[in-house]
């Protein structure tokens, strides 16, 4: 019985260890006038991620503020999604997300380069894992609006595994590059060169 227990100790710990890391974005204080005065209420914006390839985000409102971070984790674990990453710290390819007013690029990065994002879009890159990008928002400044932009962009992101499996490719031919036989064709059939040899 004492192994038994010896046994099942290290597993409950490990499942009792934290999962996922949590970032709050930002918190709204909102008031409503009432006939004896004014009651206050709370909305947080909470952006959640295993930092391995997995990020979501939530809202909650409530009348504390802890919560109302409480209401935001639970929604943004349930919502969360899983973005493929390129050597584990940047994007695939380039990408553009939009929500409403807001609009953001994201770019991948050679190694080294760091995490160049607004505060908003700086919370999801963290919470995803992603080491190297380079990002920016163009038109509404709201979080909400930012934060949906940037999760609507990385839905788009597609690894070279997923392309070559749709298209019934290997990896290897998505990844290739155009061979040199192919572009000394190209390049000794162009305009400028017939010239050049007509001269």
């Amino acid at each position: 019985m004492a192994e038994r227990e010896n046994r099942r100790g290290p597993r409950r710990d490990r499942d009792e260890a934290p999962e996922f890391a949590d970032r709050l974005v930002a918190i709204n204080r909102v008031s409503k006038t009432v006939k004896g005065g004014k009651r206050f209420g709370f909305a947080a914006l909470v952006v959640v991620g295993d930092q391995k390839g997995r990020v979501g985000f939530g809202k909650g409102k409530a009348k504390e503020v802890p919560e109302a971070i409480r209401k935001a984790t639970e929604q943004a674990k349930r919502g969360m999604i899983r973005v493929p990453l390129r050597e584990g710290r940047t994007l695939h390819h380039d990408m553009h997300g939009r929500h409403g007013a807001g609009r953001v690029v994201m770019r991948q990065a050679p190694e080294g380069t760091g995490i160049i994002a607004g505060g908003p879009m700086r919370a999801v890159f963290e919470m995803l894992g992603v080491k190297d990008v380079v990002s920016k928002s163009i038109g509404s400044q709201n979080p909400y609006n930012m934060i949906r932009a940037t999760m609507d962009g990385l839905r788009k992101e597609q690894s070279p595994r997923a392309v070559a499996q749709r298209r019934g490719k290997k990896v290897a031919d998505i990844l290739s590059q155009p061979k040199i036989d192919e572009q000394s064709d190209v390049a000794h059939n162009s305009p400028s060169a017939e010239a050049t040899a007509d001269a």
